[in-house]
């Protein structure tokens, strides 16, 4: 087992990574920008080292700085987290080349699943069940008329190198396919310095149910169930839950294959992600594979009682997997709690929080890095705290969100926890009858008064 471990990431997810080490009693580095300097993982790690100011180009993405770090403190492993440079090849090239172990899976694996078309091609030779479309890039938007009037409108055009929504178009009808063509590839240059275009059938009311995995260096792979992440805006996830409440047996044993499948094509190791699209007939659809763990990896370990962090480094250590394929045993939702003012089109409010009171109870988790006083800074992602809760059934699981949110408490910065609340009181959500176009009617109401 590692001795010590270098956390290549900040806030929440550093210090959840920070938390499960010191249970497995190995030592950790913590790396900070100057912005970060009170932030709460530098304040638990064994060892904290400054890699550079705010900027994530002079700190976190900087590979040079960061294998800096790991030399200065003789760390023997470096856990990228989510984001940043988690599914950078080149990082995880570097780390293996100077004999550090990357807590993740191999270069050529991030490279094969990091890219639209070479996933989707891995998928198809696989026989995971993809969505029809081009089988490369385009060359040209002619070509791309072409495909969309053989698949049939309406498509998606995506950027080849994207995520988070970046270099995605959904075109209805020819007219307007040109100035769409122009907008994503534009886009996905300015975003990933890639203007690789690929079209695909747009599925009409389609769901995001993603499967979790986990592979082995003895070449085990295993799916721990699925996770519901349709309630998005702009392609950003807002809420998690496990079970998704569209899935049934037959429907979760057949995606569960398939995610397996794909893992084993690429003889994945560690823990990652098939994400799939599922329209209203539960067809499924590959969309991508995450080669990481995510945000909403703590629903999952609520419903299978499994330390998901702690899988990750005892596989990077070459451990066998723990356990077969995984069923919910309970009910979880996740909440992501973000420093945006949901009344101004969700724009990021960062400053100093004046108050703060995380929710308590049974079943009733907060995964954050922010305190009173704490200033959330302008410079990174807007996600400051997580609220997860179990139940026994999905209906008392929302009764309990509910309860939690009013409970949390947030002053000096704007936050999501109104929508959030909101949201739990709707009719169609608690139902379960919602897809990935959800909030586009959801109405928030009038922002309340300034006191």
């Amino acid at each position: 087992m590692f001795k010590k471990i270098l956390i290549a990431n900040r806030g929440e997810i550093a210090l959840r990574i920070v938390r499960t080490c010191k249970e497995m009693g190995i030592k950790t580095v913590a790396v900070y920008s100057t912005e970060d300097r009170e932030s709460l993982h530098v304040r638990f790690a064994d060892e904290a080292v400054c890699i550079g100011p705010p900027s994530s180009a002079l700190s976190y993405l900087s590979i040079p700085k960061i294998m800096a770090a790991v030399e200065i403190t003789n760390a023997d492993a470096v856990h990228p987290g989510y984001g940043f440079l988690a599914e950078n090849a080149d990082f995880a090239e570097v780390c293996t080349e100077y004999g550090i172990k990357f807590i993740g899976p191999t270069p050529e694996q991030i490279r094969k699943m990091g890219d639209k078309i070479t996933a989707k091609e891995t998928m198809i030779k696989a026989k995971v069940p993809c969505v029809p479309g081009s089988e490369g890039l385009l060359k040209d938007e002619k070509q791309g008329k072409k495909i969309a009037k053989e698949i049939g409108y309406p498509v998606i055009l995506k950027a080849t190198a994207g995520g988070g929504g970046k270099g995605m178009r959904i075109v209805h009808e020819e007219e307007g396919f040109n100035e769409a063509w122009e907008k994503a590839r534009q886009e996905a240059q300015a975003s990933f310095a890639n203007d690789g275009i690929y079209i695909e059938k747009f599925i009409v009311e389609p769901r995001h149910i993603e499967i979790q995995i986990a592979g082995d260096q003895q070449g085990t792979v295993i799916h721990l169930s699925e996770r519901e992440c349709s309630i998005q805006r702009r392609h950003q996830k807002l809420v998690e839950e496990a079970p998704s409440p569209f899935m049934t047996d037959s429907l979760r044993k057949k995606m569960g294959k398939a995610a397996i499948k794909a893992g084993e094509a690429i003889k994945y190791e560690g823990v990652g992600t098939v994400e799939f699209l599922v329209d209203k007939f539960r067809n499924f659809y590959f969309m991508e594979m995450n080669t990481r763990i995510q945000v909403e990896h703590t629903v999952t370990e609520e419903v299978i009682d499994h330390d998901l962090i702690k899988e990750q480094i005892k596989i990077a250590a070459g451990h066998p997997i723990s356990g077969n394929n995984y069923i919910p045993m309970m009910h979880a939702i996740e909440c992501r709690i973000n420093a945006e003012d949901i009344w101004n089109d969700f724009r990021p409010s960062p400053g100093k929080i004046t108050s703060f009171h995380s929710p308590k109870g049974h079943g009733v988790r907060v995964d954050t890095h922010v305190y009173a006083g704490y200033t959330v800074p302008p410079y990174y992602d807007s996600m400051i705290a997580k609220l997860i809760c179990r139940a026994q059934t999905r209906e008392e699981c929302i009764k309990k969100m509910a309860r939690a949110l009013d409970e949390f408490i947030i002053e000096g910065i704007k936050t999501t926890v109104p929508f959030h609340q909101k949201l739990m009181k709707d009719e169609k959500f608690k139902s379960g009858d919602f897809n990935t176009g959800f909030l586009n009617d959801f109405d928030m109401g009038e922002a309340p008064p300034k006191k």
